[in-house]
């Protein structure tokens, strides 16, 4: 039980404040490059969505249909970026990377390059299939080394870039950036947050306390760090202070996903 909630930390991680508002499952998609399939998939495209709210499906719909009809450049790029957003909603992660990444290669700013980037490593959160973690993990790899390129200053995109080597062969990589981070900002929040939940999901809880307690420090408005560090004292046996801790999560977010979490950590602690 406590393996699958850490499990759901990192999702928050990854999503951070929008989490608890999208769907918990990915449903596979037929190809990212429907721009180009026959219109008869219009309707295996509908019952794909079809666990997705009416009018996002008939924007996605509407949208597609626009993108494969339409030949000015710049208004297809609009119907792209808009497609992502929409792709974001249906909990389809995938199709929203691959267009977030075709307005990226209109607009050309690093706005949107990050935004495809994040895309793509959400998408690869969600995946369950190996390879198809992979490709999606080497993807937003290959954007935010772009991003950095132009702008290796950028502590946050590095430490993006850092998580997507985690669950790679040489998850190490990931590590030496995220000290890298810290080593130039030792109170950037997203290094900070990452190096705790990466402790504790290898059982280095102390090591957890410490990153978790200077981010709590810098931020005591963040949510996650502040439930994950209470995960981490809960496991060193501080049980006063984990408990203490998960009430104050609770005072922060009142989102019903987020009380539901906090209070299945206390009923632990009885």
């Amino acid at each position: 039980m406590l393996k699958t909630r850490i499990i759901l930390i990192v999702v928050c991680a990854v999503l951070i404040t929008v989490i608890f508002m999208l769907p918990k499952s990915v449903v596979e998609n037929d190809s990212p490059l429907a721009t180009t399939t026959p219109a008869d998939s219009v309707s295996k495209h509908m019952d794909v969505h079809a666990s997705a709210p009416k009018e996002v499906v008939a924007s996605i719909t509407h949208l597609r249909v626009l993108i494969k009809t339409g030949s000015d450049k710049e208004k297809n790029a609009i119907f792209a970026d808009s497609l992502a957003n929409l792709y974001l909603i249906a909990g389809k992660f995938d199709s929203a990377a691959w267009f977030a990444e075709e307005a990226s290669k209109f607009f050309n700013t690093k706005e949107k390059w990050i935004k495809a980037a994040d895309n793509y490593y959400q998408a690869f959160t969600f995946a369950t299939d190996q390879g198809k973690q992979e490709k999606l993990a080497g993807k937003a790899q290959e954007i935010y080394k772009k991003v950095l390129d132009e702008n290796p200053k950028d502590l946050n995109v590095k430490t993006k870039l850092a998580m997507t080597y985690i669950s790679s062969p040489n998850p190490m990589q990931g590590i030496m950036l995220l000290r890298e981070v810290l080593s130039d900002d030792p109170k950037n929040e997203l290094a900070l947050f990452n190096m705790g939940m990466l402790s504790i999901q290898s059982g280095q809880y102390d090591k957890a306390v410490e990153r978790l307690e200077e981010l709590v420090k810098v931020n005591p408005n963040h949510t996650q760090g502040q439930l994950l560090l209470g995960i981490a004292l809960m496991n060193t046996g501080e049980k006063k202070r984990a408990k203490e801790q998960f009430e104050k999560v609770k005072q922060l977010d009142k989102d019903p996903s987020v009380q539901a979490t906090v209070d299945s950590y206390l009923k632990d602690l009885k």
